[in-house]
C-alpha cells in the first residue's frame, strides 16, 4: 500500500514563503522519482518541480529561482520550499511518485501514485 501525505499548505501574503512536505510510505522509497504538481479548478494539473531517482531536480519555468525541491531519504519525505510567492501560485498542491520520471517529469500521467493534496492560498 502506497501512501503520500502532504502537509504544510496554508494562507500567506504575496512575497511570503511556505514549505510543503510529502511523507511517503509503502512501496515508494528514496529510489523513486517524486514531484510536485498544482491544480486550480477547471485547469489541468501542472508540474511544478520534481526530483528524480538520481537526484536530478527539474523545475517549471514559472518557479525557477523561487522554489526548491528536496528529499530527505532517511525520512522518506519530499519537500517544496516556496519563496516569494505570487497570488497566481494559489492552487491545490499534490505530491506524486513514480519509479521513473525522465525528461517528461512535468506530465501528470507519468506518475502512478498521488497524495490527497494541500491547499496553498496567496493573497495580494
Amino acid at each position: 500500500q502506497v501512501q503520500l501525505v502532504e502537509t504544510g499548505g496554508g494562507s500567506v501574503e504575496a512575497a511570503g514563503s511556505l514549505t510543503l512536505s510529502c511523507a511517503a510510505s509503502g512501496r515508494v522509497d528514496s529510489s523513486y522519482c517524486m514531484g510536485w504538481f498544482r491544480q486550480i479548478p477547471g485547469k489541468d494539473r501542472e508540474g511544478v518541480a520534481a526530483i528524480d531517482m538520481d537526484g536530478t531536480t527539474n523545475y517549471a519555468d514559472f518557479v525557477k529561482g523561487r522554489f526548491t525541491v528536496s528529499k530527505d531519504k532517511a525520512k522518506n519525505t519530499l519537500y517544496l520550499e516556496m519563496n516569494n510567492l505570487k497570488p497566481e501560485a494559489t492552487a491545490m498542491y499534490y505530491c506524486a511518485a513514480n519509479f521513473w520520471c525522465g525528461s517528461m517529469w512535468y506530465e501528470a500521467l507519468r506518475y502512478s501514485y498521488w497524495g490527497q493534496g494541500t491547499q496553498v492560498t496567496v493573497s495580494s
